[in-house]
């Protein structure tokens, strides 16, 4: 009881500081206000380290949800990881990763930006290897490496942004034609925190780490960090770069798509799903729909959480099992939980007037005003429709579908605090949407025919029916089973072996060539260990040569004594 009142004393100081910071950006929207603080830490030859916070409404809205969605995960897991022996580690380590995004939302200065994003890389690594075996730590391994290629990117911007004077963005937002650079490796490095191919494979392996974990990381933290750093240097995309970045997230968004409509896995399906969103928000910000990903983000962020809280509950219930196949008719054991389950993944999926509605379907309709090519418009609605399909799927396999596993699970809707962490969540994914589009959006209109109109809605209805079918016993897939479509659908196009030899096998094995042939190697010999057995063995040479050549001496003196007597 003394555990399950320290999560509830979290739970209340994340929900006060996240209404205040909402009330906060409601004040600062209506009157088109920010603030710029500013502490001078030191000067290095012509440049001046500042240490900046940027307080505006989108720093204060997006800060209020990481808030109340950590908040929820806290209260979340005092009942999770109730029998877990190291939960004070696991309490340090989710505020640690809150404290890192809350840095990184704040700032805009690429020094403390660079904290942050280090900071959530380092944290991720220790949470993804909570559970301390092997295939936990392959998957950290795999994660900390993608993430470092950010760094070493930011790093770089670092570097170069030396010859400015000055490491703020907002300092040089008007000299996007002499920073093409910075741009560059500030765009990259934000592909790698969100996963977008040809780094995609470790988010799926991030699944190793507990459910509380995955939904706060998933939802609004780790791999919304890339996507948050372009909407806060939205001018990057105004060169060649954005066509780049429409290409990556619409060939993640179908891999995605693709993937999750072949995987058995629950939680891999929902980090597909991350996956999928996460494409959306990058082809938005490709268009230069910077506000909208911003929307976007906010709604994904409610229903991603409840999502992964509902399936840790359903989780938790069959002692550990994610296997679908095992699962069924949640409508009936767990009529609450499966009542969330349902709600957030028809957010998930657009369903009209719920939370991920109102900004889905503004980005594919002004996708539809755009100047765009046909097959960048395919792609996109393509992989919307396997959004849905995948969508139903996994519905009608957990509410529909009969009862498989039966003996071996304790299923119940009793579970008072993971039903009350769900409850808000709940609420919000399916009000907020609507509430942020009327207070954000600027009544922004989308005028189209009606054919272009409908078209949304037609490709979530064929979605919907191609899910329920590919579900349902009637039809199976048992021809292409061992076929090769399948296996490099369901493999994420190989990602994962492709990631997995240039990104953990390689560096290990060059790391262990160098610490055999350098640092135990010739740097024994020549090094600080080498050169002082050198010393110790020449001293004591010198020593044994002094020591003989006095003996000889004496013998000498002695000879010179007895005949100095003789012949006197």
């Amino acid at each position: 009881m003394l555990v399950l009142s320290m999560w509830n004393l979290i739970f209340l100081l994340f929900f006060s500081f996240s209404f205040l910071l909402f009330m906060f950006s409601m004040y600062f929207l209506n009157f088109s206000l920010s603030v710029y603080l500013s502490w001078s830490l030191f000067s290095w030859g012509s440049s001046d380290v500042h240490f900046i916070f940027l307080l505006d409404w989108v720093s204060f809205m997006f800060l209020s949800f990481v808030l109340f969605i950590s908040g929820s995960v806290f209260y979340y897991s005092g009942e999770y990881m109730e029998g877990e022996i190291n939960k004070s580690r696991f309490i340090f380590l989710l505020a640690g990763f809150v404290g890192s995004m809350a840095l990184l939302i704040l700032s805009p200065n690429l020094v403390s930006i660079l904290l942050g994003w280090d900071g959530l890389g380092l944290v991720s690594y220790c949470l993804v290897i909570y559970y301390q075996n092997y295939k936990s730590l392959n998957a950290g391994t795999l994660t900390v490496l993608s993430n470092r290629v950010g760094d070493v990117l930011i790093l770089l911007a670092i570097v170069y942004m030396i010859n400015y004077g000055d490491w703020s963005f907002l300092a040089w937002m008007g000299e996007s034609t002499s920073l093409i650079l910075v741009g560059s490796l500030v765009l990259l490095a934000s592909l790698t925190k969100s996963a977008q191919i040809p780094f995609s494979a470790w988010l799926p392996a991030a699944m190793a780490a507990p459910t509380p974990v995955s939904s706060l990381v998933h939802s609004s933290t780790l791999v919304t960090a890339g996507v948050y750093l372009i909407i806060r240097m939205g001018w990057v995309l105004d060169f060649w770069l954005n066509d780049l970045l429409m290409v990556l997230s619409v060939l993640t968004m179908f891999m995605a798509g693709l993937g999750a409509c072949f995987e058995f896995d629950l939680k891999k399906i929902i980090a597909l799903s991350t996956l999928s969103q996460l494409g959306l928000m990058m082809f938005s910000l490709s268009l230069g729909l910077v506000k909208v990903a911003l929307f976007h983000l906010l709604m994904h962020a409610l229903f991603k959480a409840l999502l992964f809280m509902s399936a840790g509950c359903i989780i938790h219930g069959f002692k550990g099992w994610q296997d679908i196949r095992m699962m069924g008719n949640m409508m009936i054991s767990l009529l609450y939980i499966s009542s969330c389950f349902v709600i957030s993944n028809l957010a998930l999926s657009g369903m009209p007037f719920l939370a991920g509605f109102y900004s889905k379907d503004l980005i594919l309709e002004l996708s539809l005003m755009g100047e765009l090519n046909f097959l960048s418009l395919f792609m996109l609605f393509l992989s919307t429709g396997l959004t849905v399909m995948y969508t139903f799927r996994l519905i009608y396999y957990m509410a529909r579908r009969d009862f498989v596993l039966s003996g071996s699970v304790n299923l119940s809707d009793g579970w008072g605090v993971m039903m009350k962490a769900t409850l808000g969540l709940t609420l919000f994914s399916v009000f907020f949407g609507a509430l942020i589009s009327w207070t954000t959006m600027d009544c922004l209109a989308v005028i189209l025919p009606s054919s272009l109109k409908n078209l949304t809605l037609g490709v979530c209805i064929l979605g919907a029916l191609l899910g329920f079918l590919i579900s349902c016993s009637s039809f199976n897939f048992s021809m292409f089973k061992f076929s090769f479509l399948v296996w490099f659908s369901g493999s994420m196009w190989f990602l994962p072996y492709l990631s997995s030899q240039p990104l953990v096998l390689y560096p290990m094995k060059l790391g262990s060539d160098i610490m055999k042939f350098g640092d135990m190697g010739w740097l024994e010999y020549l090094g600080g260990q080498g050169t002082s057995e050198l010393i110790q063995t020449l001293s004591l040479k010198f020593n044994y040569l002094s020591m003989n050549s006095l003996k000889v001496f004496i013998f000498l003196i002695w000879v010179l004594i007895i005949l100095v007597m003789f012949f006197y």
